[in-house]
């Protein structure tokens, strides 16, 4: 059984490497820099994110929940719904709904070919003030469509959150470009410190994920200009 992760009184830990070290724990993140992960995109990484994982782990997951919820009421305590991007988001929005008594709507990843053709799924008031919930940021493509998709419903999109980011330079160019705020609970610094404090990689593997995650970026700029 996975034993939650306790801070010293004395030391507090600062929330993304608590963070962190629950998604390493747990093997939510997972850090491979010599035999190198193939994303769905076909992207080779030395990193990978499963955060469904998470949603095993019912003391881990209602800490993290817990600091995401304050995170998001000290970003945008405005918000006045949140919304999950199906399928991964979903639960997550749902848990961060109930803790801020917050409506939640979902966000499919087309609109249905029957019935209403709605992408958006759940009462939505027309301008409400709409927090995006992603389970992870990549390349941000799914959180900017499901803003989108909301901003057609007649939402207010606020920002979008994630649990974590690879902190990739085109993932935070697509954001800016679309002018959309975006937060998270940890990112790539804080996973490489946290392997460090649990000792799961040497200094020479943490700098060869360093070299990988700037890998992956040149090849999803190369795969967004259509070279090879």
């Amino acid at each position: 059984m996975v034993r939650p992760l306790t801070p010293s009184p004395r030391e507090p830990m600062a929330p993304a490497l608590e963070v962190a070290q629950i998604l390493l724990q747990i093997g939510a993140v997972t850090l491979s820099p010599r035999e190198l992960y193939t994303w769905a995109s076909g992207v080779r990484s030395p990193i990978y994110c499963d955060n469904r994982r998470l949603l095993s782990f019912p003391a881990l997951r209602s800490r993290v929940e817990d600091l995401w919820a304050q995170l998001l009421l000290t970003q945008y305590p405005g918000a006045e719904a949140v919304a999950g991007v199906a399928t991964a988001g979903v639960p997550h929005a749902a848990l961060l709904a109930e803790r801020l008594a917050l409506p939640l709507v979902y966000v499919r990843s087309s609109a249905k070919d029957h019935g209403l053709g709605r992408a958006v799924e759940g009462m939505l008031t027309p301008g409400a003030a709409v927090v995006v919930v992603e389970d992870l940021f990549s390349t941000g493509g799914s959180a900017l469509a499901a803003a989108e998709e909301l901003r057609k419903a007649k939402a207010r999109v606020l920002a979008a959150t994630a649990i974590m980011t690879y902190d990739l330079p085109v993932q935070r160019k697509r954001f800016e470009d679309a002018e959309l705020p975006s937060f998270t609970l940890t990112n790539l610094a804080a996973v490489k410190e946290g392997a460090r404090a649990l000792g799961a990689l040497s200094e020479e593997e943490l700098a060869l994920v360093e070299r990988g995650i700037v890998s992956v970026n040149a090849q999803l700029e190369a795969s967004e200009r259509g070279t090879p």
